[in-house]
């Protein structure tokens, strides 16, 4: 080095990195502010649904809101049943019974009419004649990576999914949801997927003993991605600190 030549101010050696670190701690930002918005329309759509459940159910017409608590009147229609989904109760093996509701003037519904043994015999209850049922709306699964194969010709399924459950059921013009019945006087449950049915031992099918609501985890997305930005900031000012003072 020249006598004449300048030495670098040692800031400037954070010139390139802050350009290239700020774009990082912008993106996390972001994440978190986006998680915040979607807590607050999460909040605002499980309020909505509790007041909806705690008003008693409206007529299940259109597509209305997910869980929303609804009701209709009809007839099943015989011999048009499918199984969805696996669980044991003491030692018999069963699942969620689903059944068309034909309703006069309007498309047929999907009924979740709850749980009852694979093996379906007498002990299932079969109403002849006009029924209402009332419940919570349920929208088609998202299917996953490792789900079991569906097997529409002997009309068992392991994701919900009522547009494929309506083909195989001979009512490919029901409504894009289904009915879950729920137990009458069950109350709404404030958070997660539902109650735990307890032993069976009462009629089949055994309905749902509350209504679910939808998963919020945003608050605890936007405490990690506001926590990520945090450590990616201290990270940096070490770094800085120890490239100003090597210079």
């Amino acid at each position: 080095m020249t006598p004449s030549a300048k030495r670098p101010v040692p800031w400037q050696r954070l010139i390139l990195p802050s350009f290239l670190a700020l774009p990082v701690l912008a993106l996390l930002l972001g994440l978190g502010a986006w998680q915040l918005q979607r807590l607050a329309w999460k909040n605002g759509l499980l309020a909505e649904l509790a007041a909806a459940q705690a008003r008693g159910p409206v007529e299940a017409t259109g597509n209305p809101p997910p869980f929303a608590h609804i009701t209709a009147t009809g007839r099943f229609r015989p011999g048009a049943e499918a199984m969805l989904g696996l669980e044991v109760r003491g030692p018999v093996l069963g699942g969620s019974l689903i059944t068309v509701l034909d309703r006069p003037g309007q498309p047929p519904l999907l009924v979740e009419r709850g749980w009852a043994p694979l093996e379906r015999g007498d002990q299932i209850q079969r109403p002849v004649g006009e029924v209402t049922v009332s419940g919570y709306a349920r929208y088609a699964d998202r299917r996953g990576l490792f789900a079991a194969k569906d097997d529409p010709a002997n009309r068992r399924f392991y994701s919900f999914d009522p547009r494929a459950i309506a083909e195989a059921l001979g009512a490919p013009d029901a409504a894009p949801y289904a009915l879950t019945v729920v137990v009458p006087g069950a109350a709404p449950l404030p958070s997660g997927l539902g109650s735990t049915p307890p032993p069976q031992r009462g009629p089949v099918p055994d309905a749902a003993h509350g209504f679910p609501s939808p998963n919020n985890p945003h608050l605890g997305y936007a405490v990690t991605w506001f926590g990520l930005a945090l450590a990616w900031t201290a990270i940096f000012l070490l770094w800085a600190r120890r490239r100003i003072t090597d210079a």
